[in-house]
């Protein structure tokens, strides 16, 4: 998942790559709407979302949301800016920015909106979780791999359904457990191993190719 980072403050930004890559996010930063343009306009870069600061020195982001919006109206942006205003969120809204955060912002809060604005815009809404010959619906909570039904425990479910919305991504523990624990344990627990350990067994069958990888200091990846 790579994200486009485009602030002018050199400490801010400083903050976000290095909190965006703890959590497995590939990221560029640049510091000026002239570069971000043309990164976005170059079809060998491909991004995921762009963190987009309006207050940038010669373009503006509010002109970097808007050429990018004539030319790709899909690719997911988070507007970050000091403006408070009212008017102003609705106005980068209306431009086409999928979300608006403020600062100061509690980093927690940025990495749920980049996941809801990344959720919205790569899963379609469905009953039915669909990676390879894995197969999960979300109605039942019935998985099936190899046209075998897989039994998975409630824990099972929710971790499964985070790594089906996220295929080929590294997801670090910090963020399985907040996702699945949502803070309930300690975060020194070895409990989000434990239960990715139950996990592989269950997807990982005989004679199939085995589907959890352990990507060795950064996380877990679902294949």
């Amino acid at each position: 998942m790579r994200i486009l980072v485009v602030e002018d403050d050199e400490r801010i930004a400083s903050f976000l790559v290095k909190g965006l890559r703890a959590e497995g996010y590939v990221t560029n930063v640049v510091g000026s709407g002239e570069r971000a343009e043309l990164l976005l306009e170059d079809p060998d870069e491909v991004f995921d979302l762009v963190l987009l600061d309006i207050r940038l020195p010669g373009m503006s982001g509010e002109e970097v949301l808007v050429r990018l919006r004539q030319r790709d109206t899909q690719l997911p942006v988070i507007i970050l800016t000091a403006r408070i205003g009212i008017g102003e969120r609705v106005r980068g809204l209306d431009l086409g920015a999928n979300d608006y955060v403020t600062k100061p912002f509690a980093f927690e809060e940025l990495l749920a909106r980049i996941r809801a604005v990344l959720r919205s815009s790569t899963q379609p809404a469905a009953n039915e979780l669909v990676v390879g010959d894995l197969r999960f619906d979300l109605l039942t909570k019935i998985a099936q791999r190899g046209g075998r039904s897989i039994e998975l425990a409630p824990r099972e479910w929710a971790l499964l359904e985070l790594f089906m919305r996220h295929p080929d991504h590294v997801l670090s523990r910090t963020r399985i457990l907040n996702e699945v624990w949502e803070y309930d344990f300690d975060p020194g627990s070895n409990v989000v191993d434990v239960y990715v350990g139950y996990l592989r067994k269950k997807l990982n069958m005989p004679g199939l190719e085995p589907m959890v990888k352990t990507v060795r200091g950064a996380g877990y990846r679902l294949i």
